[in-house]
């Protein structure tokens, strides 16, 4: 295969330029895939969380990992682990509707590890203890069996609780 068909810049990195479906995972070249999140955008974390949710909603977790990726590599540092926590449940929920039951289960609890540190402060109105909740009740699902199937948008969890 010569170098215009590997997905590579000029420099030789991945460009990853393939076609992805719905939970990130190759396509054939060619094939109509999902389109990709734009890289290195920066959103104000209300707008991580309204786009984060709107993917999140449409069964596209690997998406909104990509949306909290950006977060984390240019927000402040003190929101790094936030953000990464969350990439990680993302990324947790994308391995379990792909039937990954142990990388997704371990990604769930990891994410819902590191939020813990989270809990008195709920960052920009974050519902740090239904995520908490959320990630591990689906991690020990996946675990008993439920992941091959598992329908990502009807798992989706509420990342900001609803507002009276």
């Amino acid at each position: 295969m010569d170098e215009t068909h590997r997905d590579r810049d000029d420099e030789g990195r991945a460009r990853n330029a393939r076609p992805r479906d719905g939970l990130g995972r190759p396509l054939p070249y060619g094939a109509e895939g999902v389109g990709r999140q734009p890289e290195g955008v920066v959103r104000s974390p209300e707008e991580t969380l309204r786009e984060a949710q709107r993917l999140l909603d449409a069964g596209m977790p690997f998406h909104a990992h990509e949306v909290f990726e950006d977060a984390w590599k240019s927000g402040p540092e003190e929101d790094r682990e936030l953000w990464r926590a969350m990439a990680q449940l993302a990324v947790g929920l994308t391995h379990s509707a792909r039937g990954n039951a142990v990388g997704g289960a371990r990604l769930l609890r990891r994410g819902a590890g590191v939020l813990g540190a989270y809990r008195t402060l709920e960052p920009y109105g974050i519902g740090i203890d239904g995520l908490i909740h959320w990630a591990r009740e689906l991690a020990g699902r996946v675990e008993r069996g439920a992941g091959g199937g598992l329908d990502a948008a009807a798992e989706a969890p509420r990342l900001c609780p609803l507002r009276p």
